[in-house]
């Protein structure tokens, strides 16, 4: 009988030691840093049969300390991934089931009135699962949005205020948050403002012929295997802060500044598409997302060069949900990702060049 390629055989070596910290060296560092997302893909691949786009996506955010919305149709296993990528580092994890009855102080947690040996009551903070590295907020659009809205904190500033006073989040803190693209009853799309915390919309796709009967004949067996831990908290940490030394130069920035602007209707250089069918378009932060999200490609494929097609790379899940179409764009059948294409296609890397000579020139004068 033959091994399925997604269970592999078993290692002839001994598996690579848990990385704890990053040489001191930049470029070691770096090398060390390409080493672990192949390790760390490596080890998820053993349970997550394709879906390459996806896991690459979602490690990228993750190293440039980024949130992700997962969007997929029930089935595409969207929460063993998240599972699958806690196991592969060492890290807590904690998995939410949003319904419409959950409340705020589910989330975040409550603080309660409790006694001690001596008969003393003191009012004390009951963490909730919040507190954790990685949290699944799994059907996030099923909840109300009041509690959707219990993770903005957590989300931006990596703090949860409960009775007026402030908890602080461990370090590192991602959410991964799931939801069903299909409209049905009893769901609460996230505001736009919530959107924007989100670094990535990852889209889940169905896999293609062979790689599902794969999955059909990996999951069928008795128990799927357990993954090892590849990297530590504080390894992660430092690699989330070697990401954020990356230089990136003007020209780069400038090319990430015009895809954004070429996406606001209002803007007087906006395609003539883009005022035709977008209502409103992306704001400063889908900037600041396309440049970290191409430094953490870059460095997670052993680079520190930044370059305009690493922030090509990641204009659809950075960009999809964070512009707004009107109902012409809806009526003529036309989606977000449509608009991102066509941006990235309008918007050529002449123009950064061109847009920093005149810069460079009055340096010289």
């Amino acid at each position: 009988m033959t091994t399925p390629s997604a269970m592999p055989a078993p290692p002839t070596t001994p598996p690579a030691a848990l990385l704890d910290r990053l040489p001191a060296d930049p470029s070691e560092a770096v090398a060390a840093v390409a080493a672990v997302r192949d390790r760390i893909l490596a080890e998820i691949g053993r349970v997550i049969v394709g879906q390459v786009e996806p896991l690459d996506q979602i490690l990228a955010a993750f190293f440039a300390k980024g949130h992700c919305v997962l969007e997929g149709v029930p089935g595409l296993a969207k929460t063993l991934m998240v599972n699958s990528l806690a196991e592969t580092m060492s890290l807590t994890f904690r998995r939410v089931q949003f319904t419409p009855d959950l409340m705020p102080s589910d989330i975040t947690g409550t603080t309660i009135l409790e006694e001690d040996d001596h008969g003393k009551r003191r009012f004390a903070f009951n963490a909730g699962p919040v507190f954790t590295n990685i949290l699944l907020a799994d059907e996030i659009n099923r909840t109300p949005p009041k509690t959707q809205a219990a993770l903005l904190e957590a989300m931006q500033e990596r703090r949860v205020t409960v009775s007026g006073e402030t908890h602080a989040l461990p370090s590192p803190f991602l959410v991964l948050a799931t939801q069903n693209p299909l409209e049905q009853e009893g769901t609460y799309p996230l505001p736009e403002a919530q959107l924007d915390r989100f670094l990535f919309l990852v889209k889940i796709g169905y896999p293609d012929e062979a790689e599902e009967t794969e999955i059909i004949m990996s999951t069928t067996k008795v128990s799927l295997p357990k993954l090892s831990p590849v990297i530590t908290g504080q390894a992660i940490l430092a690699c989330q802060d070697l990401i954020r030394q990356v230089p990136v130069a003007p020209v780069v920035a400038n090319y990430a500044a015009r895809i954004v602007r070429s996406t606001r209707p209002g803007d007087p250089k906006a395609p003539e598409f883009v005022k035709r069918w977008v209502r409103w378009g992306c704001g400063p932060r889908a900037g600041q997302a396309l440049v970290l999200a191409a430094k953490a490609r870059a460095v997670l494929a052993g680079r520190v060069h930044v370059s305009c097609d690493d922030v090509r790379a990641y204009a659809a899940p950075i960009l999809r949900h964070r512009i707004g179409l009107n109902f012409a764009a809806a009526s003529e059948g036309y989606d977000t990702d449509t608009i991102v294409k066509q941006v990235i296609d309008h918007v050529p890397e002449e123009g950064a060049n061109a847009a920093a000579k005149p810069a460079a020139k009055a340096r010289t004068t």
